[in-house]
């Protein structure tokens, strides 16, 4: 199953929806598609979607899905692949008004840098598609603990 999953701030991500409309509708993509689609009003005609999942119903889907296309918000990103998922990445850009600025880009050219997902800054879905399966991604790791220890050292050797 691909699940999209564009995020809870109040803009919409149309533009995104449109293309993986296309693809189902053109049988390039057939897996089953499940959308949370937020504050979008356009409305998929050929997979199911919802407006919004709560916490818990997300991550069941996630866990759920092989296939991760989603906006660029970090939180969706790093939980999709801490759970191992392939991540397509489609940053929101402000020309469509899907967001106050670009900031999304340079995520997005971040994680895939790392490589850890694949983005997909103009909506070509079906080339990254086809691409996954032959991609080996990184398995993300967490600099939390050599951040707090860095934090900690630094307070200590204050005093």
């Amino acid at each position: 199953m691909i699940f999209v999953t564009l995020g809870s701030q109040k803009f919409q991500f149309n533009r995104l929806l449109i293309a993986i409309d296309k693809l189902v509708q053109n049988n390039l993509i057939t897996d089953k598609v499940f959308a949370q689609i937020g504050f979008s009003d356009y409305i998929p005609k050929n997979f199911e979607f919802t407006q919004f999942l709560n916490r818990d119903k997300f991550i069941e889907t996630l866990n759920n899905c092989n296939i991760v296309i989603t906006h660029g918000g970090t939180g969706t990103i790093i939980t999709a692949v801490k759970l191992g998922k392939k991540v397509i990445g489609v940053p929101r850009l402000v020309k469509y008004s899907e967001h106050v600025d670009d900031h999304q880009i340079q995520i997005i050219d971040q994680f895939d840098n790392m490589g850890l997902i694949c983005g997909c800054i103009d909506c070509d879905l079906e080339s990254k598609l086809s691409s996954l399966a032959s991609r080996n991604f990184k398995l993300y790791q967490s600099n939390t603990f050599t951040i707090i220890k860095a934090i900690d050292s630094f307070i200590k050797n204050l005093g």
